[in-house]
């Protein structure tokens, strides 16, 4: 075994720096990582927060929602942004909390289906494409994780998910937006299952949430995933993704306020007292206030446009792509996620040859994953298409 790498210690200096001075030092540092506006991140679920909000967000750093009774308006400004989220998602009158991420809101969901659900050593079934953070929920809160095949669409399996439902079954996880290739599972569907067998069903739209939404009036086919659906119990919907908030800025949202009781706790230390349903404690405002700022400023045809310019590219890349020799989309695109498949050349090989030309791409076993997010341009998917060209004529 080969001895580690010392690392570089850093010690903090007995006499601070001039500010100069640090912030050279920082953008000496931070120089390799990888920047939005150059077009070469293609894997990311984020994108350059809207200048708006980014202002916003400064301007209220000091906000700390863990303690409501300093920070009233801010609390009251977070469950407005709930109830715009929730009316997005067909139901203005849901619950719930703007949240870190994908992750906590994922882990908030199962924790409160175990609470309600009362059952010792419970069991949570989700589709093989659940986001990771599923496996951190489950270790977390000792839930036994039965993970379902997809079916030929890429899609959870409706009849092997009534076939895993046992006695000590909690919960239904079903995802709008998969994190390799951006299906949505057929949620219409798991929630006539839930509701036969009386169980709880997430749905994890943290991708999908400032998507889906925007499809029917850009002339796509609508598709069911949210409250609209009687049996959907909460949703993740994450505004830094689609929703141009700064990160942090996730969302977990209940059909009604009664369900967070399960999970909810007395913070007696409090200025007045508090009652908590999330993870954190202490909770910056400023995403809530960033995020409640940037839904006002840009409203629904704001959102809408932005969609309407990501699929748009998100067409013309496909169509470039199936114009290759070697290679194809691994299925027609739901959203603004992109498999690449080869049926001709190593899949690791193309991904290699990518990145050395400097673009983040994903790589799964089987396929390269693309997103097209609002910093990308035209521009930056033409010249991905013929570095992609060139690569597979170099390669063959």
């Amino acid at each position: 075994m080969s001895p580690k790498t010392p690392q570089k210690t850093t010690r903090m200096p007995e006499k601070g720096l001039p500010q100069n001075t640090v912030i050279k030092e920082l953008e000496t540092k931070l120089q390799r990582d990888f920047s939005y506006d150059s077009g070469k991140i293609l894997c990311s679920m984020c994108t350059n927060p809207h200048s708006f909000a980014k202002q916003i967000y400064r301007k209220y750093l000091e906000k700390n929602l863990g303690d409501p009774s300093l920070f009233p308006a801010s609390a009251e400004l977070e469950q407005e942004t709930v109830t715009m989220l929730g009316s997005l998602l067909s139901n203005p009158h849901a619950s719930g909390s703007i949240v870190s991420g994908g992750t906590e809101a994922n882990i908030i969901a199962l924790w409160t289906a175990r609470n309600l659900a009362k059952k010792k050593r419970g069991e949570v079934i989700v589709p093989v494409s659940a986001h990771h953070s599923f496996d951190k929920a489950s270790d977390l809160l000792n839930l036994k994780m039965t993970k379902i095949q997809l079916n030929s669409r890429f899609q959870m399996d409706v009849k092997a998910t009534e076939k895993a439902i046992t006695s000590k079954t909690v919960a239904i996880v079903g995802v709008a937006g998969s994190t390799g290739l951006g299906v949505v599972d057929p949620i219409g569907e798991l929630s006539d299952v839930a509701s036969a067998n009386n169980l709880y069903l997430h749905v994890d739209a943290a991708f999908g949430g400032f998507v889906l939404p925007f499809f029917k009036e850009l002339g796509y086919k609508a598709l069911d995933f949210d409250f609209s659906l009687p049996s959907v119990s909460s949703i993740t919907v994450d505004p830094h993704k689609m929703g141009l908030a700064p990160i942090p800025a996730g969302g977990i949202l209940f059909r009604d306020g009664s369900m967070s009781e399960a999970i909810s706790m007395e913070v007696p230390y409090l200025s007045g007292g508090s009652k908590e349903s999330t993870l954190l404690g202490t909770r910056s405002g400023a995403f809530a206030v960033a995020v409640w700022a940037l839904m006002m400023h840009l409203g629904k045809a704001g959102y809408s446009a932005t969609v309407k310019r990501c699929l748009g590219l998100t067409g013309k890349l496909v169509k470039g792509i199936q114009l290759i020799d070697g290679i194809d989309v691994v299925t027609e695109p739901t959203m603004n996620v992109v498999g690449i498949k080869s049926d001709t050349t190593d899949i690791h090989l193309i991904s290699n040859e990518l990145k050395k030309r400097g673009w983040a791409i994903s790589l799964f076993p089987e396929y390269i994953r693309v997103i097209v997010m609002p910093h990308t341009k035209a521009s930056h998917i033409k010249l991905f298409l013929k570095d992609l060209q060139t690569i597979l004529e170099n390669l063959n």
